[in-house]
């Protein structure tokens, strides 16, 4: 039967690449189309959709897991289910889950670059897996499953416990799975009551936690072997000291290993709490519980030395072979007996003075965040410890000042110990993108995407914007910046002032025109003013709206009138009381207002002689 992953599921989560295969489900890189973020998908084995249990299981554990929201647990995001077809064309459901997608490594990939950790490390990323598994209990949820491949250290060192039952990494490859009924773990960290088949509770967790502190500290599980073998010495045999394996690691820290590790979980750590905090008083160089040591010595066939009291003859089995003295001996005078406790007085003070000594020096690391590289190198130095730096861009800090350390400031170290400083690099350097043509938003959307910031906007009038639209950058484009400068923006209104054209020429109108890329329309009318003067525009000076239609009147000449005068001279007959010799003349005259009316006007009866002569006289102008 073979199932063909869809690209999407859930109509939002598109399916990626395979990155981790388990017993029962398939992990792959996802992104989530509807939120923009990265996910990691996990989906039940097409070899197990068909099993009822396998269903029934992989759904209860979503539910159940979805429910959990603390920092150390990779968070889940969503769940369902998508009915897929086989190759056959059968359809089959498929459950899924949506979880927290986490850049880093596991613990076991880590143990197999280094083979070992630093006690303080060990210690830190056990202390995160219990913080994480206080929770899960307080919830009612066992994860049953506690290994170096379940656990990831994410980029910036947060400890993210995974996979509650639900599938297996393919990571952790070398390790055997016990998968019964009423068995369930892997063979190397399972807990004696797992081993067993017996029912399993908190305190399982808690053993396998002790195993997985075992392997962070020496390299390997505290038994091998094949798995029926591994069964057995969980069940029965006593596990050997992490400090025979790594001289590093402390009695105290033995000690909390063994309480860890013991075999009936009646004596073992009750609560995560109760281990955590041991592990944190191991850290930070404060004694442990009793209930450590008392594990240590039962665990261990080492001498112990008895109380100042009187002893019965009864045997010891463990310790009767260290027994240092015989039943005579422990009758005889008081004053042997008074020299006897001195001496395991002195003894025990001696000792406890040798180990006190011995025991790791512990400092508290200075506080450089904000202080520049030089100045930070030797305040760590002067407090003891080495120190390593690498740098990385930021607009936040000045360049060459310490933006991170690890460990934090304030912690108990290890004297010796080397601190990372993360040392500011500047700003990064980019370049100011093309903006012209973008509208504000677009263009504010790429300043961003190329680490730059928006500035002062100016507005500007200019024929080749449009509203909003960008005009010119400042930087100009692809000059060199730096990441978080301000880049200053210039946009267009999406109008143009149109000026004053009256009085001039239709030329000179055009080409101011042409310049404010405004189409031209000419209307012509007759004016006493000189052919081809802008008598007015349409719209009137002012702005107007980019690409407007602007009507210029021009002046024409006004239309010719002819005029026809006619003199007409007449003899008469004067008065007799006038000379004779004097002359009357009488002129009219007659205008023919219409162009085409060639009449010789007049009225009455001419006679005589007609001189016409013409004039010429301008008509009103036209109106429109």
């Amino acid at each position: 039967m073979t199932i063909h992953v869809p690209k999407l599921l859930g109509g939002r989560y598109e399916v990626g690449e395979l990155i981790a295969r388990g017993g029962m489900a398939e992990v792959h890189h996802g992104y989530d189309t509807r939120l923009g973020r990265t996910v990691a998908i996990k989906i039940l084995r097409s070899d197990h959709v068909r099993d009822a249990h396998f269903l029934s299981r992989f759904r209860r554990e979503a539910q159940s897991v979805a429910g959990l929201n603390h920092r150390n647990i990779v968070a889940v995001y969503d769940s369902g289910e998508d009915q897929l077809t086989e190759t056959g064309g059968a359809r089959v459901p498929v459950p899924w889950i949506i979880m927290e997608y986490v850049d880093g490594y596991t613990l076991r990939e880590l143990l197999n670059e280094h083979g070992d950790l630093p006690p303080q490390e060990a210690a830190r990323i056990t202390e995160s897996v219990l913080d994480a598994l206080a929770y899960s209990h307080e919830m009612g949820m066992v994860h049953r499953d506690i290994k170096p491949a379940n656990v990831m250290v994410a980029g910036d060192g947060t400890v993210k416990v995974m996979d509650f039952g639900i599938a297996r990494a393919v990571a952790d490859t070398q390790a055997t799975m016990t998968h019964t009924s009423s068995v369930m773990g892997t063979a190397q960290y399972i807990s004696p009551e797992q081993a067993e088949g017996l029912t399993v509770d908190s305190r399982s967790d808690l053993y396998s936690t002790g195993c997985l502190l075992f392997e962070l500290l020496t390299g390997r599980t505290p038994f091998v072997g094949e798995p029926v073998s591994l069964t057995y010495q969980h069940v029965s045999k006593p596990p050997p000291l992490a400090s025979s394996l790594n001289p590093a690691v402390s009695e105290d820290l033995d000690a909390v290993i063994a309480l860890a590790l013991t075999k009936d979980r009646e004596q073992r750590y009750q609560e995560a709490e109760d281990f955590r905090d041991d592990l944190r008083s191991v850290r930070l160089g404060r004694p442990v519980s009793a209930a450590a040591y008392a594990a240590l010595r039962a665990d261990q066939p080492t001498a112990v030395v008895a109380p100042a009291q009187h002893i019965p003859p009864t045997p010891v089995d463990v310790l009767a072979p260290e027994q240092p003295y015989d039943e005579p001996r422990r009758r005889g005078s008081g004053v042997l007996i008074a020299s006897i406790l001195l001496l395991a007085v002195g003894v025990l003070g001696f000792a406890a003075k040798t180990y006190l000594d011995s025991r790791p020096e512990y400092v508290t690391v200075p506080s450089v965040v904000g202080k520049t590289l030089t100045k930070a190198s030797s305040d760590l130095q002067a407090a003891g410890f080495e120190v390593s730096s690498s740098y990385q861009p930021s607009s936040e800090y000045d360049k060459d000042k310490v933006m991170d350390q690890d460990p934090k400031g304030g912690t108990e170290q290890l004297a010796g110990k080397q601190i990372n400083l993360t040392v500011s690099g500047g700003p990064a350097a980019t370049r100011v993108p093309p903006l012209a043509g973008l509208t504000l938003d677009e263009a504010t959307a790429a300043l961003e995407d190329a680490g730059l910031e928006l500035g002062d906007v100016r507005s500007l009038d200019s024929p080749d914007a449009k509203k909003d639209e960008v005009v010119s950058s400042t930087p100009e484009e692809y000059a060199d910046a730096a990441e978080g400068d301000e880049v200053d923006l210039t946009v267009g209104t999406g109008k143009v002032a149109l000026p004053d054209l009256v009085g001039k020429t239709q030329d000179e109108a055009r080409a101011i025109l042409a310049e404010l890329k405004l189409p031209v329309l000419t209307v012509l009318e007759e004016s006493s003013e000189t052919e081809d003067t802008v008598l007015r525009t349409d719209p009137k000076k002012g702005e107007v709206n980019v690409g407007t239609t602007v009507t210029l009147t021009l002046a024409k000449p006004r239309t010719i009138v002819q005029t026809t005068t006619i003199t007409t001279t007449q003899s008469s007959t004067p008065p007799p009381t006038e000379p004779t010799t004097s002359t009357d003349t009488a002129t009219s005259t007659s205008t023919t207002p219409p162009p085409t009316d060639t009449g010789t006007g007049g009225g009455g009866t001419n006679t005589g002689n007609t001189i016409p002569t013409i004039s010429q006289t301008s008509a009103p102008p036209l109106r429109n």
